[in-house]
């Protein structure tokens, strides 16, 4: 095995052990009620990320990603409506792209998104589900 595939095998593991729920583009696509090239579109955009990961390697983006809808905005949650599908995490896309800025991959990005930090206490993840996007992105700011 060669140096890199060592490094690929050790950041997957990383992220395997941080990350509870991994989602494909056609699982993505279920939950949200969309087709698969709208959830590509959804990545593009880079309102979501995922990384390659299983053999055979599949694109995969994590589950908490996604949230009920009604919890979209979780600083101004909704009535919840039974109906309504999930959607992505409102306060991600922004966050993704001070990462992005502060030179983190999308690898490194979730890796940061996923590793507890006990002066939240919890996640960055976490905190961003809990609507605490401007403390998250003030640490992500940080990196830079």
């Amino acid at each position: 095995m060669d140096a890199y595939s060592c490094r690929v095998n050790d950041s997957a593991e990383t992220l395997d052990r941080l990350v509870d729920e991994w989602l494909t583009v056609p699982d993505v696509a279920d939950r949200l009620g969309l087709d698969a090239s709208k959830v590509r579109r959804i990545v593009q955009e880079r309102r979501i990320i995922g990384v390659r990961r299983g053999d055979p390697r599949v694109f995969s983006v994590p589950g908490a990603f996604l949230v009920p809808g009604h919890l979209a905005n979780p600083s101004q949650p909704t009535n919840r409506d039974p109906d309504q599908p999930w959607a992505v995490l409102a306060s991600l896309q922004g966050t993704l792209t001070v990462l992005s800025d502060a030179g983190f991959t999308d690898e490194a990005a979730i890796e940061w998104l996923f590793t507890p930090d006990e002066s939240l206490p919890g996640t960055p993840i976490d905190a961003l589900r809990a609507g605490r996007k401007t403390e998250i992105r003030r640490r992500a700011a940080a990196e830079l």
